[in-house]
């Protein structure tokens, strides 16, 4: 069975767990070929037993100077040329603000901002000498609502906000569209495990209980449904969305 996306090439950076493999998986449903980013060899290799499909794999921090560049090296070798890239890795030290420490706020700012940055910096040369691609952010709907213990978190997302427009206006000309999916509070597998497993640490009860009290729908985010935001602005006929933020939320945030 054909897909929308047969024949393309996308790299998803944190693509083994969580939000990340929602996508790899619905990508790959839409017939994308996909380069799975992710921190260690061992969470990278775990992906390829969860996902159908053709999957390259490529471990490494890319919050480091270089750790991008290799990554487009790898999708490249693995398939030539890449339609899309899209930032999903992250993960923030969610705290109060006045509790946070240089090296969690050093965390918080290198997993969401620097990672989306670098790799970005990295993979435009090549969307633009190829004739054009899409990018995809991963950015929070709580830099909209201000949720609980996140100041620092919206911080660097906020930053993958902004980059997205930024890079959309200035490379529109070359035919590379940049947008950016915004979550609300998402319940991933390891979420949901750890709330199960009554294995949630304390501080963050309190902001899973207002994470869903801000959201009209009364309930959190799938993985998959935030995938399929994701999905859409990599078809044919998203081509002319680019500079947007798409909100995931349950209307916890609106217009």
């Amino acid at each position: 069975m054909s897909g929308v996306l047969d024949g393309q090439a996308v790299v998803v950076t944190g693509g083994a767990t969580g939000i990340g493999l929602a996508i790899s998986r619905r990508l790959l449903a839409d017939g994308a070929s996909l380069l799975v980013g992710a921190r260690t060899a061992e969470e990278a290799e775990k992906s390829v037993g969860a996902l159908d499909g053709r999957v390259v794999t490529f471990a490494g921090d890319l919050a480091q100077p270089g750790g991008a560049d290799d990554l487009l090296a790898a999708a490249v070798e693995a398939f030539g040329q890449v339609y899309a890239l899209v930032n999903n890795a992250g993960g923030g030290v969610i705290r109060p603000t006045l509790d946070h420490t240089e090296d969690t706020l050093r965390a918080t700012i290198d997993n969401n901002l620097w990672t989306t940055l670098r790799a970005s910096l990295a993979f435009l040369p090549h969307l633009v000498e190829c004739g054009g691609g899409r990018i995809v952010n991963i950015g929070a709907e709580s830099v909209r609502n201000g949720l609980t213990a996140h100041a620092v978190y919206n911080a660097a997302k906020g930053g993958v906000h902004a980059l997205a427009v930024g890079l959309a206006r200035e490379f529109a000309h070359a035919g590379v569209a940049v947008n950016t999916v915004a979550p609300s509070y998402t319940l991933t597998p390891e979420l949901a495990a750890a709330i199960a497993d009554h294995e949630l640490p304390p501080e963050l009860e309190p902001v899973v209980r207002d994470a869903v009290d801000l959201i009209p729908m009364g309930r959190a985010a799938e993985p998959d449904e935030i995938a399929g935001a994701v999905a859409y602005l990599l078809r044919p006929e998203a081509g002319f969305v680019t500079g947007q933020t798409i909100s995931v939320n349950g209307g916890s945030s609106m217009a």
